[in-house]
């Protein structure tokens, strides 16, 4: 097994145990929502997704250099047009010259804003998708072992939240860009025209960072604070949505409602604090902005009337101090996003760093056509916890074309022997062998080309009945799925659907009975034609009658194949031609049904105790 992610040990309190699951989504492990201010190694990481598409941010950044220049040349053009087109006695062409370049300057504005607002939307877009390609395919690979131990809904968290952190951070990381030469051009020009105005209205700056120094700690927290109370509230309304039927079977209503009212509303007052935080710098802006303007209008104007200062200079200067708070707003709000990404950044490389347990030897070979659908166990110990183990010491061999089935209490071992097979773990100990070849030396394509699962719990796809049956074998004919739903019952029911086998399935085929989906399952076993079948009980949650409808479907199934079946009830797997009893992970009994009864054991009593429930259709 491979060791612990940074995002599994993240999930270990101080005193080396798990924290305890929450109810009602009252609980969430937190994760931080700021990181460094700048990670290098989140940047060097997101570089290898961004490196395809520098042609397109090179053009991007000189599109914003354009921009920001033609906005500090408008001041400058008006300031001529005043003093050297109004005001000169012989300034008409200069008038003219003025209004020119005053037009080049807007055209230019609004291509260059055109061209980087283009360019840097398809960018962080393309980026994010394959970012989000990386991570489902990686999340494919992964071993199970990985997936048993991390909620569903943190991995979603982390494919949606945190990769829209991160396109905003690239949306507003180039612009950020444009912002700094536009706040430090401003502070030029200014010194250029006038340095002792310049120097009097950026006096006002110690103001604003003294201001930023108090504000950012607290609103810091307070967008932490709305985030897990956000969190929280999510986690609660989807708890109630999922277990709807949970929740008005057990008339928890009223208590669930007031539950969530206690959650929303801590919700509401945490995003009011935030909100109230998000506003305080506008009005500050706005006033400092207001007494910059008031010294240039006061001081300015003192400078004209000593004829020190011309007229369109001074009208530049407001112009630019009108423009000078804009970079600075956008530069501090810029500053929480990018804290937000590289948080969000170290929880995506997180994901795309979990070790794929379970990959291809350097070695591994194809199993070559015709290989027998033979199925060994040597000595097999495993354990999903190192130690806590599972099967101890597990001998047995399966000879192609026979049926055998596995019976035994939960936790005996059955359902890790069928994971074993297909290695979705690899043993601790001891080998697995299908037609003659360690499992662990072998490719898992063709391991996979050699092995039909039907679970207990089937899982069918967003899509029609047609595309759900030739799920695993995308180039069965329509006729192949149809004839393998006759066969295994499924034909008739289908036909009933408002579409037949055009009918969409919701999410995880919820529009079906759990019978019917698991019939689906079958039939999509059956196109699969693989050598070897693997039943975990898949007869489970179907009910007596359509079990007995699947029991002669089952034998065709089976017909010339492998099978290994396991099942609770006894009826289904008497027929197999050896069952194996397990108890504690080893293998206490073994042999025909009517070996079994005649030896009294394990099996003998299972079957007895269960004989009136399984057997009442025979009576």
């Amino acid at each position: 097994m491979s060791g612990e992610t940074e995002m599994e040990r993240n999930e270990v309190r101080e005193d080396g145990r798990r924290p305890p699951r929450a109810v009602v989504g009252s609980h969430r492990v937190k994760e931080e929502m700021f990181g460094r201010v700048f990670d290098t190694n989140v940047m060097r990481r997101i570089w290898v997704f961004v490196r395809p598409y520098r042609r397109e941010l090179m053009i991007s950044v000189v599109s914003v250099l354009i921009f920001t220049l033609s906005q500090l040349s408008i001041p400058i053009i008006i300031r001529t047009a005043i003093d050297e087109g109004l005001l000169a006695p012989d300034g008409r062409s200069a008038l003219i010259w003025s209004v020119l370049a005053f037009a080049v300057a807007i055209l230019v504005n609004f291509l260059s804003s055109l061209i980087q607002e283009r360019i840097v939307g398809r960018v962080a877009e393309n980026v994010l998708f394959d970012i989000r390609e990386a991570m489902f395919a990686h999340l494919q690979r992964v071993s199970q072992s990985f997936m048993d131990k991390t909620e569903v809904g943190r991995l979603m968290s982390r494919l949606q939240g945190d990769v829209n952190a991160m396109q905003e951070f690239l949306e507003t990381s180039v612009i950020s860009v444009g912002d700094l030469v536009l706040l430090f051009g401003i502070v030029g020009c200014m010194l250029w025209l006038d340095w002792q105005l310049g120097l009097l209205t950026l006096s006002i700056l110690p103001v604003l960072f003294l201001v930023r120094i108090v504000w950012l700690p607290r609103a810091r927290d307070a967008f932490i604070a709305a985030h897990d109370t956000n969190s929280v509230t999510a986690g609660a309304l989807a708890e109630g949505i999922h277990g709807v039927r949970t929740v008005q079977g057990m008339t928890r209503q009223t208590v669930n409602m007031q539950l969530f009212e206690d959650k929303a509303t801590a919700n509401l007052r945490t995003h009011l604090v935030a909100a109230r935080y998000a506003q305080v710098l506008v009005p500050v802006v706005d006033a400092l902005t207001g007494l910059a303007m008031a010294i240039v209008v006061v001081i300015g104007g003192q400078k004209v009337l000593n004829r020190s200062m011309d007229v369109g200079v001074m009208v530049a200067f407001l112009f630019f101090i009108q423009r000078f708070f804009d970079p600075v707003r956008s530069l501090t709000m810029q500053y929480s996003v990018m804290q937000r990404a590289m948080a969000s950044g170290q929880r995506l490389t997180e994901v795309l760093d979990v070790p794929v347990g379970i990959k291809d030897a350097p070695d591994a070979v194809d199993l070559p056509p015709g290989t027998p659908a033979a199925v060994e166990f040597r000595d097999v110990r495993f354990s999903y916890v190192s130690d806590q183990p599972v099967l101890r010491g597990v001998d047995f061999t399966v000879a192609p074309g026979e049926t055998v089935a596995l019976v035994g209490p939960t936790g005996s071992g059955k359902s890790s022997i069928m994971s074993l097979i297909h290695r979705f773990y690899d043993v601790s100990e001891g080998a697995v062998l299908v037609g003659g070849h360690d499992v662990r030396r072998v490719s898992q394509r063709s391991l996979g080309a050699q092995i039909a699962m039907v679970l207990q719990e089937p899982f069918l796809f967003t899509g029609t009945v047609m595309e759900n049956i030739r799920y695993n074998k995308a180039t069965a004919s329509d006729a192949d799925v149809i004839e393998a739903a006759r066969t295994v019952g499924a034909h008739d029911l289908i036909q009933r659907l408002p579409d037949g086998y055009q009918t969409e399935l919701n999410e995880r085929g919820a529009n079906l009975s759990m019978g019917q989906r698991q019939l689906i399952s079958f039939a999509r076993a059956l196109v699969a034609d693989a050598p070897i079948l693997v039943l975990d009980e898949a007869t489970s949650s179907i009910d007596s009658k359509t079990e007995k409808q699947i029991q002669t479907a089952l034998a065709i199934l089976l017909r010339g194949r492998t099978g290994l079946i396991i099942a609770h009830r006894l009826a289904t797997v008497r027929n197999a031609d050896r069952i194996l009893i397990l108890s504690a992970g080893r293998i206490v009994e073994q042999g025909s049904h009517s070996e079994l009864i005649a030896q009294g054991g394990t099996y003998a009593r299972l079957f007895k105790a269960n004989h009136a429930s399984f057997d009442d259709g025979q009576v």
